[in-house]
C-alpha cells in the first residue's frame, strides 16, 4: 500500500498541469480570505473535475459556505463539497492528499451538519503515511491539521 500511495502522488505530479503548489497555498488563505476562495472557486467551475481536482473543488466549495450569509446557499454549497470529495476519495481511496483534504473539512465543520464519519479513519492513514510525503508544502499542512 506504501507504494502505491507513493505511486499515485507521483503519477498525479507529473500528469497533472495545474500548480498544486499554488492550490495548496490558497487552500490554507481561503479559510479566512473570501476572494481567494472565489478565485479558486472560479478556477475549479466549469471543467470536468477528477481526482485531485475534484477534491480541491469539493474543499473549496465546503469552505465557500463560511464565507457566504445565505443560509441556503451555505447548505447547498457544503452539500456540493462534501460530495465532490467523497467522490475524490472514492475515485483514488489511496491518493494521501484527497485524504487530507476531506479530513480537513470534517474536521473544521460544525457537528450538525453529520460530517464527521470518516475523521478516524483518513487520520490513521494520514499519520501512518505522513513520512512518504514529498511535497513539502503539503506535509506541513498535514501536519498542522493533525496537531489542531
Amino acid at each position: 500500500m506504501k507504494w502505491m500511495i507513493s505511486f499515485f502522488i507521483f503519477c498525479f505530479s507529473m500528469l497533472q498541469s495545474q500548480d498544486y503548489d499554488i492550490i495548496r497555498k490558497n487552500y490554507q488563505k481561503a479559510v479566512s480570505d473570501k476572494k481567494v476562495c472565489r478565485e479558486m472557486l472560479n478556477h475549479f467551475e466549469n471543467k470536468n473535475n477528477d481526482g485531485l481536482d475534484l477534491a480541491y473543488q469539493g474543499a473549496f466549495q465546503a469552505i465557500w459556505a463560511k464565507h457566504t450569509s445565505n443560509p441556503f446557499e451555505k447548505l447547498t454549497t457544503f452539500k456540493k463539497g462534501k460530495r465532490n470529495l467523497d467522490k475524490a476519495v472514492k475515485q483514488y481511496p489511496d491518493l494521501l492528499e484527497t485524504r487530507f483534504l476531506r479530513y480537513s473539512i470534517q474536521k473544521e465543520s460544525p457537528a450538525f451538519l453529520g460530517y464527521k464519519a470518516n475523521i478516524n479513519e483518513d487520520k490513521m492513514l494520514l499519520n501512518r503515511n505522513l513520512k512518504y510525503v514529498d511535497d513539502l508544502i503539503l506535509k506541513q499542512m498535514i501536519q498542522n491539521i493533525l496537531k489542531s
